[in-house]
């Protein structure tokens, strides 16, 4: 009995020291673990704390940063640095801005002979082409033969022309003898009265045959007549040759002066009324473009198409020879108030139209608004005040800066 009370006793006694142990082991545990919780989430929380200060430090630093850049860009914008002697060797020409614009023509026309400079010297009476003098190219003098015409009807004026001198002297030798008789009280006065109006109708009968006469070219008293030039210069195309027939008015040849030349363009009747003398032309020829100025404008001169003529003349040096086609291109009149600028002045970036403006450092690009383009300027609509000073030549050579600045500031 006392042997099984012990063992029982031992039994318990085990159990106790298991549940013992046990607790022991879990509270040992679980401390550990609360410990290492907490050292865990410290270090967390502590990396946190560091990453969110390092990245507001970050972002703050970031947002100056950016900030500062934007600044810069925006202060510096499209402008493109350059010292004076940066602008001298590049041959960039700084202008202002002119005012005027208007619509350009293009018109085409040829170089002519002024209209005081050139004959088209024609027979005056109808006859046999007894000679011709002058060739094609023949330089000759105002009043300088250039064919011999023999004509009957030449002839017989000059005849009559004799004839009428003839009777106009007869009549004043009768008026001076009656005028002497008169003093005698041989003739009447009434006959000194007849004998004065008959020498005077003779002397008009006279006058008329030898204007008559004159008119048909001076003939001789064979009826050659030599026909002149009226004008210097070269003789053009010869229409007649020897041994053949001209009637009254048939053209003999063409003279022109080279040295008197002018321009003379077809347009139409309603840019003529728009063009006043003075206006500029720009003119392209054989040998090159030069400008000249307007002279004259005339509406429905020429019949067919009922085109105008404009004349113009050049402003300096001289002309292409006679007959040499040429284009031009004419601006109407249009706002005075309109600002125009270069045509080279005006560059596209992006799209955009732009004129480079000049500043204390150098060329900033700026918007505009451009118009029409008349001869070798633009109008400008919008962007500009017109008291600005522009690059006006070479242009070209900013864009081309802006666009490498801009490229590199990309990379």
């Amino acid at each position: 009995m006392k042997a099984k009370n012990n063992r029982v006793i031992l039994v318990i006694a085990l159990l106790v020291a298991l549940a013992a142990g046990f607790g022991l082991a879990k509270l040992t545990g679980g401390t550990s673990s609360a410990a290492h919780a907490d050292d865990d989430g410290h270090s967390s929380q502590g990396d946190d704390q560091q990453a969110e200060s390092h990245t507001d430090h970050g972002a703050e630093n970031g947002h100056d940063e950016d900030s500062g850049h934007a600044d810069e860009g925006e202060e510096d914008e499209g402008l493109i640095a350059l010292t004076p002697q940066q602008v001298d060797a590049s041959g960039i020409r700084v202008v202002a801005l002119g005012r005027g614009g208007g619509s350009a023509t293009r018109l085409s026309g040829r170089v002519e002979p002024t209209i005081g400079a050139r004959a088209s010297v024609a027979a005056s009476i109808g006859g046999r082409v007894e000679r011709v003098i002058v060739a094609p190219g023949t330089q000759v003098r105002a009043g300088q033969p250039l064919a011999v015409i023999v004509s009957g009807e030449a002839a017989t004026m000059r005849a009559n022309a004799d004839a009428a001198r003839a009777e106009a002297e007869a009549a004043r030798l009768v008026f001076q003898r009656d005028q002497s008789l008169v003093t005698q009280g041989v003739v009447a006065r009434q006959e000194l009265e007849a004998s004065r109006a008959r020498s005077l109708a003779a002397n008009a009968a006279a006058r008329a045959a030898v204007a008559q006469a004159s008119a048909a070219g001076t003939p001789d008293a064979n009826g050659r007549i030599t026909i002149t030039s009226p004008v210097p210069g070269v003789v053009g195309a010869v229409q007649v040759s020897p041994g053949g027939f001209v009637n009254a008015g048939d053209i003999v040849a063409n003279v022109s002066d080279p040295l008197q030349t002018e321009i003379v363009f077809s347009a139409p009747p309603s840019l003529a009324a728009q063009i006043t003398p003075g206006a500029k032309i720009e003119v392209s020829g054989p040998d090159g473009n030069f400008e000249a100025i307007v002279i004259g404008a005339a509406a429905d001169v020429r019949e067919q198409g009922g085109l105008a003529i404009i004349r113009a003349r050049p402003v300096t040096g001289p002309l292409p020879p006679a007959g040499s086609p040429v284009a031009g291109v004419i601006v109407a009149a249009g706002d005075e108030g309109t600002l125009t600028v270069p045509a080279d002045a005006v560059q596209s970036i992006e799209g955009r139209s732009v004129v480079f403006v000049a500043e204390e450092k150098g060329f900033r690009a700026t918007p505009v608004l451009a118009g029409r383009r008349a001869g070798d300027r633009i109008e400008i609509l919008n962007g500009l005040s017109g008291e600005e000073r522009i690059a006006g030549s070479n242009a070209f050579l900013l864009k081309a800066e802006l666009a490498k600045g801009e490229a590199e500031h990309g990379h």
